[in-house]
């Protein structure tokens, strides 16, 4: 499935009013972003969110970003997705996640990463509607998660990351697999107010085991890791500035070897963030 080079992450185009919701997805399809993805959340109606997107939709692709394996059930994602496949032209990426024990937990199974989501794509694909391997992406950090996706799926939607870390996926996956980073956003010049608010949306994140460890694997410390994050980690996992700064972000995970970069803006407050959108909209070729 091809996304395009550009893509938006928003949480908003779940949790706004369902008109607000139709609207935005309207205006980014015209405005040429190759594909809108959504985050899984805490469950919920995600298939129905996802319609939601394709109905207002043309020609963007429609990602979940991603779904934890803990909160859906496998044989209803997949007749769901079937469904959507059907009637939107195949526009829909499903992307499925392990989370982290305390979700397995909440489920009352034992946390097993490697075998649970190979048991869940096992599920998935012996349905009565199977979802082909090239229409499923997992959010993979670690390097036997990778390897697993490249294997089994279209390739890895990675959170917080770098492009030194798109260049080490591509290298251990070699030509063909996804690599579709995340890619937090902050249209703001004045470094000070840029990374306040960059801190304030991923510092929980940070506290987080398995991000944790992957920022380790990139380098970081755990004096990058302390007080919401260091200047170097924020402004190596987000992208702040103007217009052109973004995009040199955006090139950079390009001429590593993502295909396709999700761009989550942030700091914006908690309304709809239509400006910013369509003020890096020049970023979608």
């Amino acid at each position: 499935m091809r996304l395009g080079p550009t893509g938006i992450w928003s949480i908003e185009l779940r949790t706004a009013g369902p008109d607000e919701i139709v609207d935005a997805a309207a205006e980014l399809d015209e405005l040429g972003w190759g594909a809108l993805w959504i985050p899984g959340l805490g469950g919920g109606d995600v298939l129905g969110d996802s319609e939601r997107l394709l109905r207002a939709t043309r020609t963007a692709k429609v990602a979940v970003g991603v779904a934890s394996i803990w909160r859906h059930r496998p044989d209803e994602m997949a007749a769901g997705h079937a469904r959507l496949q059907s009637a939107y032209g195949r526009r829909h990426l499903l992307g499925l996640g392990v989370s982290d024990p305390a979700a397995a937990q909440s489920a009352g199974q034992p946390y097993r990463p490697l075998a649970d989501m190979s048991a869940y794509l096992d599920r998935l694909e012996q349905a009565p509607a199977p979802v082909p391997a090239g229409e499923r992406v997992m959010a993979a950090l670690g390097p036997r998660m990778t390897e697993l996706a490249a294997q089994r799926t279209a390739g890895i939607h990675p959170f917080m990351v770098t492009p030194e870390y798109s260049a080490a996926a591509r290298e251990r996956l070699g030509d063909g697999p996804l690599i579709a980073p995340y890619q937090a956003v902050v249209l703001e010049e004045d470094p000070g107010k840029a990374r306040s608010a960059a801190r304030e949306f991923l510092g929980v994140f940070l506290g987080m085991d398995h991000y944790a460890r992957n920022l380790r694997r990139q380098g970081f410390t755990e004096d990058d890791l302390a007080r919401g994050g260091s200047d170097r980690l924020i402004d190596s996992v987000v992208a702040w500035g103007d217009v052109e700064a973004i995009g040199r972000r955006i090139r950079a995970h390009h001429q590593a070897g993502a295909d396709h970069v999700c761009l989550h803006v942030v700091g914006a407050g908690p309304a709809m963030p239509l400006p910013q959108w369509r003020e890096l909209a020049p970023l979608t070729s």
